[in-house]
């Protein structure tokens, strides 16, 4: 069976302000917008120029759920708890991410600082976006294997 995951997608409050942000920390662009019917979600799909896809999903109304302060408080809760990405530059862009950060609202900011990951040859850091989601930057190193 051939399967490959196509896209993550994370509730927001406020997909403008969180597309911005996305746009801003990972490059992404905007593949389409969407409305659903009803009391449906809007939405935004954004992908990377090496192919992965965000899709950013808002509802009126809607309430916060788990909001994890760091890896260790997400892995002792059933459910998403995060995504991560990998780059051959993780101080660099662990830097770059806590700076955007740091300029926002509540909930975004630096969780863990760069150092080792239980996955030999693997380094890992971790921040949060503006909605206080977690996300995992990942530097793997050429011996470690993808």
């Amino acid at each position: 069976m051939r399967v490959r995951l196509d896209h993550v997608g994370v509730n927001v409050r406020d997909l403008t302000a969180q597309t911005a942000w996305y746009q801003g920390a990972f490059g992404l662009r905007t593949v389409f917008e969407f409305r659903l019917e009803g009391p449906g979600p809007s939405g935004v799909v954004l992908e990377h120029p090496d192919g992965w896809r965000l899709e950013l999903l808002a509802r009126a109304g809607s309430a916060p759920g788990l909001r994890a302060p760091d890896p260790v408080t997400a892995a002792r809760t059933e459910g998403y708890g995060h995504f991560a990405v990998t780059t051959p530059e993780l101080d660099l862009v662990h830097e770059a991410l806590v700076a955007l950060v740091a300029l926002v609202a509540h909930g975004a900011g630096e969780v863990m600082k760069p150092g080792p990951s239980p996955e030999p040859g693997v380094r890992m850091a971790w921040v949060a976006d503006p909605g206080g989601n977690l996300i995992e930057l990942i530097e793997r190193s050429a011996t470690a294997s993808p």
